[in-house]
């Protein structure tokens, strides 16, 4: 009782002051509900950037690769940060500049609408497919396991999860539907100083339980053990072989961080250059802590349960339940559900904005007003909440989904980044090169990983147990020679529709160069010390590396 009082006490207390902190914006203009009125500091930026990241499938997802692979999946932490980096300098000036909502909108600008048309439905495809279900989902799961929701309703498991989907799809789209951006980020803001303490109190009790009660001899105890699973370069066959991170896995970074709507709409929101750039190199540096919420639990709970687990999705579950004094359980359980709430309605948002500007107000009433591209918005965002919860339920597996997530996402992410960094590193490609290649790009991938590589890595497997081989560590290591790993087949795709682009840019120049106009929404003064934060963030990344590196 103690725990669902807390939990309802804090998740309250979020509601609360985003109402107080958004009530004076007005959300009637595109501006006003999209971009928070173009307000946002450093601070609430970083925040919100570092909550829309964190959701249950990655906590629960990462940990259970630590606790498969060890430290080497850091990567998907300590690489982010760069990427944080990059976009800090060379991508938001561009985009704030451009006076951008979206980030299609520069596609028109760049090309034409047809190729901003064609992004937007990827970018609404991938979120409605993909991303808001399994949101819904594993939060659900995490949520209704937490509080033994069945027991306490008297329900079916089944049950007890459709109500968490519901609970948690009805709340989010309060959030993001009805109060903009700027709610979504002072939540995410609020909740992001829980989720560190809570997220960071996981491994200490866990430490404290290996060492007992010494958190310092917990840490040499559980390096001592097995000093092999903190090489941050792994092992052959690992989830991220360490050749991935100078080729796709900086790509996929990249899109992310600095393309992706969900995330960069927060720092397209910043009250001027400076700003965004502030809370983009804070978040990254805030980013180089990640593994000690995402990955040493993981690694903790492969030693606490002596590798045992009959599932690694378990490992972080099953570690809270061990470690957390039952007084804690509420207040972890509401930060973990504003993680699970953050990623939903940035999603949310995200999608809503799209469509409003990149397709109601383009394709289906180019004389509406304002006022009336943010009713439909609205509109469009709570038809799309509802299809999520009724796929939500079909989903199974949830635990597994975080590399699955990560290499179905290819479909998508690397052709967009393709077209936006050529379209910014160039000004004579035509439209048409665009349009090529985003659609080779998507087609190629899905060839790739959806029809050549199951046959090959059945063919392997199928003659690897014709020869005796059973142990699944050795059929792991044949599966990974069978086929170029995702993220190597994501770079290479990268160099091929890049050069496609060029050729056909080579070819059939675009009459007139591209400028970029600055249409003075926001102050484009950069930060003073922006380059020299960044290299700092670098380093401190290559200096992590190398002292882990066996």
């Amino acid at each position: 009782m103690i725990g669902i009082l807390t939990f309802l006490g804090f998740t309250s207390l979020v509601g609360i002051i985003s109402y107080l902190a958004t009530r004076s914006t007005d959300e009637t203009s595109s501006d006003g509900y999209f971009l928070g009125g173009r307000s946002l500091t450093a601070g609430v930026i970083a925040g919100s950037l570092l909550l829309t990241n964190l959701s249950t499938e990655q906590i629960v997802g990462l940990n259970g690769s630590a606790y498969k692979d060890g430290l080497s999946v850091m990567a998907w932490e300590t690489l982010a940060a760069i990427a944080m980096v990059v976009t800090a300098v060379f991508l938001l000036p561009r985009y704030l500049k451009g006076g951008l909502t979206t980030v299609p909108q520069f596609l028109s600008d760049r090309f034409d609408v047809s190729t901003k048309t064609i992004t937007s439905g990827l970018f609404l495809t991938g979120y409605v497919v993909v991303l808001l279900p399994v949101i819904l989902y594993s939060g659900s799961v995490a949520i209704s396991g937490m509080f033994n929701v069945p027991e306490l309703l008297g329900v079916s498991d089944t049950t007890a999860l459709v109500i968490c989907i519901w609970g948690i799809g009805v709340i989010g789209s309060i959030y993001a539907v009805f109060g903009g951006l700027k709610a979504v980020a002072v939540s995410d803001s609020i909740n992001a100083i829980g989720l560190i303490a809570g997220g960071i109190l996981i491994p200490v009790f866990g430490l404290m339980a290996i060492g007992g009660g010494s958190v310092i001899e917990g840490l040499d105890i559980l390096m001592a053990a097995n000093p092999e699973r903190f090489d941050s370069t792994g092992e052959h066959g690992q989830e991220v072989p360490f050749s991935t991170i100078f080729t796709g896995m900086m790509l996929v970074q990249l899109f992310y961080w600095g393309t992706n709507q969900q995330i960069i709409q927060r720092a397209l929101g910043a009250k001027n250059l400076a700003e965004g750039q502030k809370g983009l190199l804070l978040a990254s540096f805030l980013k180089i802590l990640g593994p000690i919420i995402l990955v040493l639990p993981g690694m903790i709970a492969y030693h606490y349960f002596e590798g045992g687990l009959a599932s690694s999705d378990m490992a972080y579950p099953e570690l809270v339940r061990a470690v957390l004094p039952k007084y804690l359980v509420g207040f972890f359980a509401a930060v973990l559900f504003g993680a699970i709430l953050s990623s939903f309605n940035s999603v949310l948002n995200s999608s809503v904005t799209l469509f409003g500007i990149d397709i109601y107000k383009q394709h289906i009433n180019k004389e509406a007003p304002e006022r009336t591209v943010v009713k439909y918005g609205k509109i469009f965002g709570i038809c799309l909440a509802l299809a999520a919860m009724f796929i939500a339920p079909m989903i199974a597996n949830a635990g597994s989904l975080f590399n699955y997530l990560q290499e179905i996402n290819g479909i998508y992410s690397i052709p967009i980044l393709t077209i936006i960094v050529i379209g910014y590193l160039t000004k004579r490609v035509p439209a048409i090169a665009a349009k090529i290649g985003i659609i080779s790009g998507s087609l190629l991938y899905i060839l790739s990983q959806f029809v050549l590589k199951p046959r090959l890595v059945d063919s392997a497997l199928a003659e690897a147990r014709g020869q005796g081989i059973t142990d699944a560590a050795q059929l792991a290591i044949v599966e990974a020679d069978a086929y170029p790993h995702y993220l190597h087949v994501m770079a290479a795709l990268f160099l091929v529709n890049s050069l496609i682009m060029l050729i056909i840019g080579w070819i059939y120049p675009r009459k007139e160069a591209f400028t970029l106009q600055y249409t003075e929404k926001v102050d484009i003064v950069p930060f003073k010390y922006v380059k020299q934060m960044g290299l700092a963030v670098v380093v401190i990344v290559i200096c992590i590396y190398v002292y882990f590196a066996k």
